[in-house]
């Protein structure tokens, strides 16, 4: 993996809960797993990039099973804020809001949310990695999406 495939899978496995402390852990999960998929002799993926970020996924899914993270989420979203950017009091209203829904997001909903605005992968891509039909995909944005808008009038954010 280059530098920008770390930075994503680690973007990714923050966003999906994974604590910072624990990040440097995803990463070589990561790495293991692609190892272990060229040793066994399977093909490459097609897109290295686009892969690595749905085992890292993958992995924050499992870690978020594992471990309650309620509250914890907002914390480390704040703390992946790039500094270049200013940060006012509404961004971290927002901010705050955002991740305390998708905390309150089904698995798979929060998963497909993450790979595609936080990772920016492309649909196609999210449901071949995942192994669902596109349409799933759309339909599992669109509800994720809904839910944070709805949640976000709820709580008086926009």
């Amino acid at each position: 993996m280059d530098a920008a495939q770390e930075r994503r899978v680690r973007a990714v496995l923050a966003l999906g809960g994974v604590p910072q402390a624990d990040l440097l852990d995803g990463v070589q999960q990561v790495r293991l797993r692609l190892l272990e998929r060229a040793a066994s002799g399977r093909e490459a993926p097609r897109d290295v990039s686009a892969w690595a970020a749905v085992v890292a996924s993958n992995l924050a899914m499992d870690w978020h099973r594992a471990k309650r993270r309620q509250e914890r989420l907002g914390e480390r979203l704040a703390a992946l804020r790039q500094p270049a950017h200013p940060s006012g009091e509404d961004t971290s209203v927002l901010s705050v809001a955002v991740a305390q829904g998708l905390d309150e997001l089904p698995d798979a909903q929060r998963q497909v949310v993450v790979l595609r605005f936080y990772a920016d992968l492309p649909v196609r891509s999210i449901a071949e990695q995942l192994g669902v039909p596109e349409g799933t995909v759309k339909s599992r944005l669109h509800t994720a999406v809904r839910a944070l808008r709805a949640r976000l009038h709820e709580d008086e954010v926009v």
